[in-house]
């Protein structure tokens, strides 16, 4: 019987276009797209010592956009999801920001991060980009009721999710203040190390 060759140890032959592993209708187009157009001019920029460079804030704001919408709040959290995540590698152009930076740039740009939040999710919507669920509250830019909206339902549309994104907010502080390193120990953290305890295992079993 022939079956599919898995070979993880061989490396690619040609570079990786990240852009073939995510699928056009996926959120993260929608929310890059979107905040390519939000003005940013508000966030902090800290000045750096010579030699370390800082993330830009447009990625930043679409990293904690596309993780809370799809559930991931902890910084900690997201920061393994840049590891393991295929559209949050592609959002953070296979960049990793530790959980540290990803905190920090909420709780110092608070007030500018959930403005910069609400617009580009109305941009989303008017821009006709595709849908985008923020909590429950879907964003379905493409049907003809929405292109209609009058102007006191788009005022209570931006009111329920400014609150929205403020709860999401709150869930995220409450996130990082009970999340805990969940990676595994230190001394079967690598493959060889891990394989040296499994096979260890047993001898050590009671007889």
């Amino acid at each position: 019987m022939d079956f599919v060759t898995v070979d993880r140890n061989t490396p690619l032959l040609l570079p990786v276009d990240m852009r073939d592993w995510v699928a056009e209708d996926d959120p993260v187009h929608f929310i890059l797209e979107a905040v390519d157009r939000v003005d940013l001019s508000a966030f902090k920029v800290k000045r750096t010592r010579a030699g370390k460079s800082q993330y830009p804030p447009r990625m930043l704001l679409a990293l904690l956009i596309y993780s809370y919408s799809h559930g991931l709040f902890g910084s900690r959290r997201i920061e393994r999801a840049t590891y393991r995540d295929v559209c949050v590698r592609y959002l953070t152009g296979d960049t990793h920001p530790d959980h540290d930076t990803i905190c920090a740039f909420r709780r110092e740009n608070h007030a500018a991060f959930t403005v910069c939040f609400l617009e580009a999710l109305l941009l989303v919507r008017e821009l006709k980009l595709g849908t985008v669920a923020i909590d429950g509250t879907h964003l379905r830019t493409n049907l003809s009721k929405d292109r209609n909206v009058t102007y006191e339902r788009a005022q209570q549309l931006e009111t329920r999710l400014s609150a929205d994104i403020e709860a999401l907010c709150t869930q995220a502080e409450q996130a990082d203040n009970t999340d805990v390193d969940e990676h595994l120990p230190a001394e079967i953290a690598r493959r060889q190390s891990l394989r040296e305890q499994m096979d260890a295992a047993p001898a050590n079993k009671p007889t």
